[in-house]
């Protein structure tokens, strides 16, 4: 894989600014190609204006009938960083597409793409922007010879890598990695090691799944698994594949892995869960095993997920069932063959799934406009299993099996649930996209009472409509008006209603669902007012409310008692009314909005609902289990205050708020913070609390870089970036540093009575403060220069005080048009980059500035290292190099080192804030540290996507006592933690 990833690696740099390239990488199923393009875009995502991974297009095409337009809509945002009306045109999206890639220098990887429709849908066939890159993996290594990119009169160009097997050595490391937790074989295991290696043919899925289906087995068992593999006649990852599907240890696992390869790949696990566990399966177990032999995986969104390979090996074990009569079989998820098995009445008793969606039929030109009938189901009797998406049936339901647990019927056409649909044992209801206008229980209309009791002859007053229902799913039907009578679904668990715009009234029997754990209510746009009687439900885990327009003036105006009628004779109301009729209410004030929700919430969502600073629910207090957060896309100036008191809260999401300025000391407990406000030009001031936890920080790089870029005047990201005029530099923090007697003063006192956007700023990250100002000379008090990009020297031992630091000063023109040299990718650093080694104590430095303002011919950039003894000591040999853009020349170097004043102890050290960061120089600076032992200083290591992601701890643990700030007021010092003052409640935030 090294050698591939310095192919690929070279590619990209060897590349002119002035052309396109593409790089085809093919191979095999399942022999690195994903792995290898994905880890390769980690690396150089950064390096363009805009990057897009499009991953499993193959399959994401083929498995949904709108597929494609969902990858094009990805992929345009991704470049262009605009939402579009949504089009149902392939033409259109491929149009957008178009222009986006012709106005910025991107980087695209289109994972395992198989189709020349969706290649050429995807990137166009009218040309980049130039310096453009673009890698394609596929199992075909000629389909990009035939894209429409390929055949415009200036053509990119093209190169193509096959990607081969690991070698023998690598084979073995990583056989041993999961098959022993190391890289080398235990006593005893080497022979068949090596017979199992060889078998491979250095095929990394086979070795992964092979070592995690041999761990802590025996040599014997090891033995007898090289046996078996020597029976079979197919390739050998398909036989490692099937041999680790026959390892599992009961026929229980074994039908889990198929059902989830036939039904519920891309499903939320635990949707999954609850349904397969009423098809008699043990979960608990099951997965866990599947998990431990790499035949699943679970996504970033909770979803199942399977390796294509490994999902066409699940199926292909179902197939073999009945090769050519497909009712015979188990399972049906071919569209195709399970329409002729309706068609012609075919199915059996042993079937226990199905899958049919007409519109994939109608995608391939297959269905035609055959309607079907309901009596095909009839001899499916242990059918438990069924999804017939967009298909018109005919005749009585209650022809449907009785067995049936899951039913998923997407466009389901009539305007009701049929009265004689039987649903006894039915577990999960999914109607969404249909024709549905209301959902209530059949017994509160006598009509229905008496036509249901023609139905079966039974008495229906005493029983209770799905009673073993446990998710409904009802999202995007537009004709749904009302929903009801939940005393009737007394195990109801998930109630989803996503986006169904008509609805007007949620019942307030809502109140009797006691086992809701899940309630969604996003974009019901026309839903007036929420079920006055939510706030009582004891389970509810998860409400989400996005777009459900709580800043507006629907809720204000909703004629609503106050919440304390909810406490009013409640007794004498269960006795003389029915539910539907309690008393209670939401407040209609928006400040105690969250009374009305359920205490036991511990997720949340309040995304894109037009919630100002203003607006915003002003308590948050009886929320105390909440731990997940999402506010995005609300207009926002800053994190509402209430949101400091959630005791528990891990994750916040404020993405997109497009007024969002500043987050000032979220909650201590939390462990991951999301913002990307799109369409914002900076955020000025992020600050942590001190005792703050270490948390993953989620941050757009190409929208951090874009704040750096615009020169924001006043931008703090605490414990990550300052940026701060030089006129509002304390001259205390500048005697510090050293800089106490050289040219740029006259600029600040010229900033002082100008604009801000005349002046300069000073940066500091990692422990480094610089600036840049115009000016051709390097100031008088550097006297050991050197001509030239760098410099050495060896730290003196003749000072009586301790080192505290180094400063370096560069002075750098622009190049004449004689002396450019022409652009290659990676060379050259888009800002100096600096580089100091201590040869000494064989450590280095490598710090890239962020860009600023300065475009002049002649620039002095000068930096402050806070190095203490432990970097740095007298006898020290250091070597200084600053490599200059590719349009720029460093003149000159030159060097000065920083004592301390010997002030006494006790007194205030300026620097104290500063210090008090926890990823700088002297600090926890493992994040940055490469394997050959280098310091990368660079702050998209916190913000690259991925699995990677390291954790960010804003404040140092060493020195808490030091994070104190002064009163404005009565210039008391407090702890920074503090957001009142004490001594006169003055208000910090």
């Amino acid at each position: 894989m090294d050698d591939s990833i310095n192919f690929i690696t070279s590619w990209l740099k060897d590349g002119s600014s002035h052309t396109v390239d593409i790089l085809t990488i093919s191979g095999i199923g399942g022999i690195g190609k994903s792995s290898l393009a994905k880890h390769v875009y980690g690396l150089y995502w950064c390096e363009f204006h805009r990057s897009s991974y499009i991953e499993d297009i193959t399959r994401k095409c083929d498995g949904k009938f709108n597929g494609l337009l969902d990858l094009q809509e990805q992929l345009y945002y991704d470049i262009s960083k605009t939402r579009s009306i949504k089009v149902d045109d392939v033409s259109i999206y491929t149009s957008k597409i178009e222009n986006s890639l012709a106005r910025k220098k991107v980087f695209i990887v289109l994972d395992d793409i198989n189709n020349l429709v969706h290649l050429d849908a995807l990137l166009g066939g009218k040309g980049f922007y130039p310096g453009s890159k673009v890698i394609i993996t596929t199992k075909d290594r000629w389909l990009t010879e035939s894209c429409a990119l390929l055949k415009t009169n200036i053509k990119p160009k093209h190169l193509k890598y096959f990607l081969e097997g690991l070698h023998e050595t690598k084979s073995r490391q990583l056989l041993c990695y999961h098959a022993f937790m190391c890289n080398y074989p235990k006593a005893g295991y080497e022979e068949v090691l090596d017979k199992l290696v060889k078998y491979c043919q250095g095929h990394p899925l086979a070795l992964e799944i092979l070592g995690k289906s041999l761990h802590n087995r025996d040599v014997a068992y090891w033995e007898g698994f090289m046996e078996g593999l020597k029976k079979e006649i197919s390739s050998p990852i398909n036989n490692v594949l099937r041999m680790s599907f026959d390892s599992l240890p009961s026929d229980n696992d074994k039908d889990l892995f198929k059902h989830i390869a036939c039904f519920f790949v891309g499903i939320d696990r635990e949707v999954s869960e609850t349904i397969l566990e009423a098809c008699d399966i043990n979960i608990r177990s099951g997965i866990t095993n599947l998990l431990d032999r790499c035949l699943l995986s679970i996504g970033w969104n909770n979803e199942l997920m399977m390796h294509q390979l490994v999902q066409e090996m699940g199926r292909f074990e179902v197939s073999q069932e009945s090769l050519n009569k497909p009712w015979k079989r188990s399972r049906l998820w071919c569209h195709k063959e399970s329409f002729r098995v309706l068609k012609h009445k075919k199915g059996k008793g042993n079937l226990l799934g199905l899958s049919l969606d007409m519109r994939m039929l109608e995608k391939e030109k297959l269905g035609g406009s055959f309607e079907l009938k309901t009596d095909a189901l009839s001899n499916m009797d242990s059918l438990m299993l069924l999804q017939l998406n967009y298909v018109h049936m005919h005749g009585s339901y209650e022809n449907f099996p009785e067995e049936i647990r899951w039913l998923c019927m997407h466009g389901f056409p009539l305007k009701s649930i049929p009265l004689d649909l039987p649903i006894d044992n039915l577990v999960a209801l999914d109607m969404s996209y249909s024709n549905i206008e209301s959902f209530v229980g059949w017994y509160s209309n006598p009509q229905r009472l008496e036509k249901r009791q023609k139905v079966d002859g039974s008495c229906l007053k005493e029983k209770r409509l799905f009673g073993s229902l446990k998710i409904l799913n009802l999202s995007f039907c537009k004709q749904l008006h009302s929903v009801g009578d939940f005393d009737q679904l007394p195990t109801l668990e998930r109630l989803i209603l996503r986006n169904c715009i008509g609805l007007r009234d949620v019942c307030e029997s809502i109140g009797q669902g006691f086992e809701l754990v899940l309630i969604d209510l996003s974009y019901c746009t026309k839903l007036e007012k929420l079920p006055r009687s939510i706030c009582l439900l004891k389970k509810v885990k998860t409400v989400l409310l996005d777009g459900y327009n709580l800043g507006e003036s629907q809720i204000k105006n909703m004629e609503l008692v106050s919440l304390e009628m909810c406490m009013v004779n409640t007794t004498d109301i269960n006795r003389r009314t029915s539910f539907s009729a309690f008393v209670g209410a939401i407040p209609s004030d928006l400040k105690s909005f969250s009374m009305s929700l359920p205490r036991s919430l511990v997720r949340l969502s309040l995304a894109n609902n037009n919630l100002s600073h203003e607006t915003f629910p002003m308590d948050f207090s009886c929320l105390s289990m909440l731990k997940h957060l999402y506010l995005d896309e609300n207009p926002i100036s800053s994190m509402p205050n209430c949101v400091r008191t959630l005791p528990r809260l891990e994750i916040l999401t404020m993405g997109k708020c497009k007024k969002l300025k500043s987050i000032e000391y979220p909650p201590h407990t939390l462990t991951e913070l999301f913002i990307n406000p799109y369409g914002v030009d900076y955020i000025e001031k992020v600050v942590f609390d001190p005792d703050m936890s270490p948390l993953q920080l989620s941050i757009n790089w190409s929208d951090y870089a874009s704040w750096i870029d615009c020169t924001p005047w006043l931008y703090e990201i605490q414990g990550m970036v300052k940026i701060q005029p030089m006129v509002a530099v304390k001259e205390k923090v500048l005697h510090s540093l050293g800089w106490t007697n050289f040219d740029f003063h006259n600029y600040r006192r010229a900033g002082s009575n100008s604009s801000l956007e005349h002046g300069i700023q000073l940066f500091y990250e990692f422990g480094i403060f610089s600036t840049k100002y115009e000016e051709e000379e390097m100031p008088t008090w550097f006297t050991n220069r050197s001509v030239g990009p760098s410099i050495s020297f060896t730290i003196p031992s003749s000072s009586p005080n301790n080192l505290t630091g180094i400063n370096l000063c560069s002075v750098q023109r622009l190049r004449g048009s004689d002396e450019r040299s022409p652009y290659v990718f990676g060379q050259f650093p888009k800002e100096p980059m600096i580089t100091i080694s201590n040869i000494t104590k064989n450590r280095t430095w490598i710090y890239e500035r962020h860009r600023d303002s300065t475009s002049t011919m002649c620039y002095i950039l000068l930096s402050h290292w806070m190095f203490g003894m432990n970097e740095m000591e007298a006898g020290d040999h250091v070597t200084i190099t600053v490599t200059a853009p590719a349009d720029e020349l460093v003149k000159e170097c030159g060097v000065s080192l920083v004592y301390d004043d010997g002030q006494e102890e006790g007194e205030e050290d300026a620097l104290d804030y500063y210090k008090s960061w926890n990823h700088i120089i002297g600090g926890d600076l493992s994040p940055f540290q490469t394997e050959t032992g280098q310091y990368i200083l660079h702050n998209w290591r916190f913000l690259q996507p991925g699995q990677d992601k390291v954790w960010f701890r804003a404040l140092s643990p060493r020195n808490p006592g030091i994070l104190v700030r002064e009163c404005e007021i009565c210039n008391a010092k407090e702890e920074l933690s503090r957001l009142v003052c004490p001594m006169c409640t003055f208000s910090f935030v």
